[in-house]
């Protein structure tokens, strides 16, 4: 499974820079759509497109794994 941390992100950025980072803002700053951006803070982001990853990454200034983490999934008995 894909975990984005993007609500983490947001949280660190708005205690560095001692403001509020609206969903807005950073839709209007990276030209990545409110809805996608909802689907990835809600991590219901099924397909973002690599391109929004990078994006993002650019945006918060960070290596991908601040914001992408890939939880394993369970292994089932067969």
């Amino acid at each position: 499974m894909i975990k984005f941390k993007l609500k983490e992100l947001v949280a660190q950025k708005e205690f560095d820079e001692h403001r509020i980072i609206s969903v807005t803002e950073i839709g209007n700053t990276t030209g990545i759509g409110r809805t996608t951006l909802s689907a990835i803070l809600n991590n219901k982001g099924k397909n973002v497109g690599i391109e929004n990853v990078d994006k993002l990454c650019d945006y918060f200034g960070c290596p991908i794994q601040n914001l992408v983490e890939h939880i394993p999934n369970p292994k089932k008995d067969v």
